[in-house]
């Protein structure tokens, strides 16, 4: 004979009859089980409850009082909270009250007696998602939680997607077809061809070249070209970030995981899922930050910061480093395991000083987005300027030139970009040297020139970060703004 499960309304005195096994299986609105709090009193209406929570394939947590409920918010990560409002020592919008102070993403239902609408009035006013009046049947309490979930997913869904939409408005107006990798030279033939190759697979590529090769440029062609095209390209730069932040950044954290951390949030792992991660800067990781990212290459998973739940990724993994990991592996600052599961197939990037014969054709390239960008007529080169440009080192590579055919073009005030148009230092202190002094300037304006183009050149070296830059240059950073500012540099 079928058991049947009575739970009481205490305040209408109803008694409502649940057939355990004939409660309604609504098909879940979510992806993924629920963990729901629910605060009830009455012990017989909170068994009733949590039985028709747990059937519809819920986890459930149950206490008796307001104060407990409150106390479980503050440790523990739910996605909805259930209480009854006539309770003792904490009522049900007291509960609400104290739970949306501490995440006023959560959402909560409050259950009220004899259909008292200015109770649920002013429930609603303070945030609640949803109320149910007793007396009510399974069906109905039921509906009101799956609505109540399938709202939450779809909010969650367009915030997650709110965040990859952030990184793929970041590609929009570059095109990717080697169309932003300029270059016909031998070497740079060769990495074409290693590009076209690797985008068939999934395999971790490792990129390595001087600043301003262009390896996220590279990262991005591999990408675009990839079945993976249609989806996220998140970019993470290693070297930029401290260790906590940085295992934020990657992994994601639980609400209350760290002081600030006052919601849940997902890592650029999870925002790259069935897309492309590039981790930029590889060898800055930390040793401890390195153990967890080989987790996840080596089993597709991960947990968030202050996480228990394992959540699943399918990511191809572009790594990209200016270092020499093997000799820090050596000195014990890279892990030998990580290296050669980055290493799978390694892409190295000439130095521009090395495709020297790809500076007319970067040059063109550089002149046509720049007059574009500006929306100034676009001027010519001449001779001696581009036998200036051909003729000169690049220690900040193809980057370097990209800012100069910058300068050039708002500079410059003819048709034709001369050597006036160009920086007296182009990062060459000899050269430097020399031209100051053919140039017969007055002793303070050399000196000036002079700093000007230091100036410019440590920029260069710290990739704009201005405490680098005064770093480099032996000043403290107040006194290179002031600079800045007096050579019209900010």
């Amino acid at each position: 004979m079928m058991k049947s499960k009575k739970f009481t309304h205490p305040y209408s005195g109803m008694k409502v009859a649940v057939e355990m096994s004939a409660l309604p299986q609504h098909k879940r609105m979510t992806g993924n089980m629920s963990k729901i709090l629910l605060i009830e009193d009455d012990e017989t209406m909170r068994d009733g409850m949590s039985q028709i929570l747990k059937k519809a394939g819920h986890q459930v947590i149950d206490v008796s009082n307001g104060v407990d409920g409150v106390e479980l918010c503050r440790t523990e990560q739910f996605d909805l909270v259930i209480t009854d409002y006539k309770m003792e020592k904490m009522n049900g919008l007291e509960v609400l009250d104290q739970v949306k102070s501490m995440d006023k993403d959560m959402d909560a239902i409050l259950i009220t007696a004899y259909g008292t609408i200015d109770m649920a009035v002013e429930a609603m006013q303070r945030g609640a998602a949803d109320y149910v009046t007793k007396p009510f049947s399974p069906d109905e309490f039921s509906i009101k939680v799956e609505k109540t979930l399938k709202f939450r997913e779809a909010r969650e869904t367009g915030a997650r997607l709110d965040a990859e939409n952030k990184y793929l408005r970041e590609e929009i107006d570059i095109q990717y077809n080697f169309g932003e990798i300029v270059g016909s030279s031998d070497n740079m033939r060769r990495v074409f061809g290693i590009i076209q190759k690797v985008s068939r697979s999934d395999s971790s590529v490792l990129i390595y070249g001087e600043s301003g090769t262009g390896k996220e440029l590279v990262a991005r062609a591999i990408h675009f070209q990839s079945d993976r095209k249609d989806r996220s390209f998140v970019k993470v730069n290693c070297g930029v970030l401290a260790e906590g932040v940085l295992e934020s950044e990657l992994f994601g954290h639980e609400r209350g995981s760290f002081t600030g951390a006052d919601k849940r949030r997902r890592g650029r792992f999870e925002l790259a899922h069935e897309g492309t991660i590039f981790l930029d800067e590889i060898g800055d990781i930390p040793l401890a930050t390195q153990v967890k990212l080989l987790r996840v290459l080596q089993e597709q998973e991960l947990e968030r910061v202050g996480g228990e739940e394992t959540i699943k990724v399918d990511v191809r993994v572009l790594a990209a480093t200016n270092k020499d990991l093997v000799a820090m592996m050596q000195e014990g600052k890279f892990r030998e395991d990580l290296y050669y599961r980055l290493n799978i197939i390694p892409l190295e990037l000439p130095p521009l000083r090395g495709r020297l014969e790809d500076i007319p054709m970067l040059v063109e390239h550089f002149l046509k987005k720049k007059s574009s960008q500006l929306n100034k007529q676009l001027p010519r080169v001449s001779a001696k300027a581009m036998h200036e440009l051909m003729n000169y080192s690049w220690p900040g590579n193809v980057r370097e030139l990209e800012n100069i055919m910058e300068r050039a073009v708002v500079l410059c005030e003819q048709e034709e970009i001369g050597l006036n148009d160009l920086p007296i230092l182009l990062g060459d202190p000899s050269r430097t040297t020399l031209r100051l002094l053919q140039a017969d300037l007055p002793l303070m304006e050399a000196l000036e020139d002079l700093e000007r183009q230091l100036i410019a050149r440590a920029l260069e070296k710290a990739e704009g970060v201005k405490t680098e830059a005064a770093r480099i240059l032996g000043l403290k950073t107040s006194a290179l703004y002031y600079k800045l500012e007096k050579y019209g540099m900010i």
